[in-house]
């Protein structure tokens, strides 16, 4: 009895235990799935919320690209806006995932300075007299405040009897600038309707471009379907004046852009002089934007006069390769073969914007500085990120250019006082004859 009592004991606590285990397992299997289950639903949420997130930033990024124009329309202005209401809408983690075929987050979110410094200088009530001051454009707020509104304030200042006004060329730009900080610029259109209906006269355009090329022809065109609507108007020449024939052919203007942005650079690379930075194994560059236009000669005269001025480690680049000696891997060479070791680049453009920033000095393994500095030739590769226009010399030299635009106005009405009188003068002779 004993022996079976105890057997039975044995049967009763191996079934308990084997019920508890097989409990045991039931339990986690139940949790196993609840995780499961849980990690699916999370996982769903993360691809949803996804989902509406890129398609939050490709609505950004198509706005963006519809105001990526150089056309205006008429819709422009609500565009713009839409642009920049969708973009403040967007977590910081959408933003990042802007992407289209001009838009990136940068468009909306890169800091290039205060907007509110800068004067858009599209106020009616202009009077009689106006001096339009002709820019392609930044959207660089600092370099538009510094360089383009430098070369305003310096021409309002030395013509208080003119009426300085604004137009850009680029309306990418003007665009780009509307949207993101609710700036309004004129377009050239824009500019000369405002003048027509703000009764001006007498219209001087001056034209912060650096040569004859062909945002210069293209603002021409434009003005002279205006010329009838005014008494008078005269265009001032760009920053370094007539083209000349060959790469030998230079002039003043040449010459003393070549010398304001030498003593600018040496200056701030902490140098007395260029002999002084050649003789510490220092050279210059300075990139342009580069044109096919056939004004690209401007680029090898400008080569030429650094050369005549004695500036052996001087060097003129272009963006665009525009003319082909220009381009940044025939520069390197150049300055190579030249030994110098230390390298500064600097723009040679009115404004320090895209081009300066990015093409110059980017981080990017196809910019000036990186190219520069990955072909292992030089010791120290630096860049110094300022625009033409703020220069004084050269601010001076617009004022000067625009002096002779507007004593132009006043020799063609002499010649035309002078060629009534002659009308006069031969009416009356022939009423003596008759």
């Amino acid at each position: 009895m004993k022996r079976k009592t105890m057997l039975a004991l044995m049967l009763a606590v191996s079934m308990t235990c084997s019920m508890g285990a097989a409990t045991t397992a039931m339990a986690a299997d139940d949790s196993a799935t609840e995780e499961s289950a849980d990690e699916s639903t999370e996982a769903a949420d993360t691809t949803e919320a996804s989902d509406e997130d890129q398609k939050a930033a490709d609505n950004v990024a198509a706005l963006i690209d519809k105001i990526y124009v150089q056309e205006r329309n008429d819709t422009t202005d609500e565009d713009c806006k839409a642009a920049k209401e969708a973009w403040d809408a967007l977590t910081d983690a959408q933003k990042e995932l802007v992407e289209g075929e001009n838009a990136d987050p940068d468009y909306f979110g890169r800091d290039t300075g205060d907007a509110s410094k800068d004067d858009p200088r599209n106020q009616d009530e202009i009077g009689e007299n106006e001096l339009l001051v002709v820019s392609f454009g930044t959207s660089f707020n600092d370099s538009r405040a510094e360089d383009v509104k430098g070369i305003e304030d310096a021409l309002a200042e030395a013509y208080p009897d003119w009426s300085v006004r604004r137009a850009f060329t680029a309306q990418i730009i003007i665009n780009h600038v509307e949207a993101r900080d609710d700036e309004v610029i004129d377009n050239m259109q824009q500019a000369l309707d405002r003048a027509v209906a703000n009764g001006v006269k007498n219209l001087v355009v001056q034209p912060t471009h650096l040569m004859h090329g062909a945002e210069y022809d293209e603002m021409t065109e434009a003005i002279n379907e205006y010329k009838d609507k005014f008494e008078s108007v005269a265009i001032a020449e760009p920053m370094l004046g007539e083209v000349g024939d060959d790469a030998t052919v230079i002039n003043d203007d040449k010459k003393a852009v070549a010398q304001a942005i030498t003593d600018e650079a040496c200056k701030e690379a902490g140098f007395d002089s260029m002999d002084a930075a050649a003789e510490a194994g220092t050279a210059f560059v300075f990139m342009g934007h580069g044109t096919s236009h056939t004004a690209n000669i401007t680029y090898d005269q400008m080569q030429t006069q650094m050369e005549n001025l004695g500036f052996k480690n001087a060097f003129i680049g272009t963006v665009e390769g525009k003319p082909e000696d220009t381009a940044c891997d025939k520069v390197i060479e150049k300055v190579k073969e030249a030994g110098y070791k230390n390298v500064v680049l600097r723009p040679l453009m009115v404004v320090a914007g895209d081009h300066a920033n990015n093409d110059m000095a980017g981080d990017d393994e196809d910019s000036w500085k990186s190219q520069f500095v990955a072909s292992g030739d030089f010791e120290n590769v630096d860049t110094q990120i300022a625009g033409l226009g703020r220069i004084e010399a050269v601010e001076q030299l617009y004022v000067d250019h625009t002096k002779a635009a507007i004593d132009s106005l006043g020799s063609a009405d002499e010649s035309a006082d002078s060629d009534a009188a002659a009308d006069t003068e031969a009416d009356s002779a022939e009423d003596s004859a008759e």
